[in-house]
């Protein structure tokens, strides 16, 4: 069983930043493609933003794009989630996953295999 864990999260006013980062204890951590979700109170998880195990394809949701940036560092075995210009709308635990090589919808979270714990992550107006 491999748990991956977050870190960075807290409490932010609107339109400060904030960097998630997600530690992946596997050897073959650069054969994973990483993403991170979000789940606010009452709702589904949700798609936030994921990256291929090269880092030479991204993806984000409509709600984040220009706004969040998702990157990795194959060498620390870890996922970053830069958040800048936040929204009360973000606040939601954030997660962060790995779906193994071959996976293709990186916007479904049944694609992922391992998942961290969550990080919280609250702006207030």
């Amino acid at each position: 069983q491999v748990h991956l864990v977050e870190s960075g999260g807290g409490l932010v006013q609107a339109g400060g930043s904030l960097r998630l980062s997600c530690g992946v204890p596997v050897r073959t951590f650069s054969s994973y493609h990483m993403g991170w979700f979000r789940q606010a109170p009452g709702k589904e998880r949700e798609f936030v933003a994921a990256i291929t195990w090269s880092g030479g394809s991204i993806y984000y949701a409509d709600s984040v794009k220009g706004r969040f940036t998702i990157s990795r560092d194959n060498a620390k075995n870890t996922v970053y989630l830069q958040m800048n210009s936040l929204k009360p709308e973000d606040t939601a635990v954030y997660y962060c996953a790995a779906a193994p090589p071959g996976t293709l919808g990186f916007r479904v979270s049944g694609s992922y295999e391992y998942w961290g714990q969550g990080t919280q992550v609250t702006v207030s107006l």
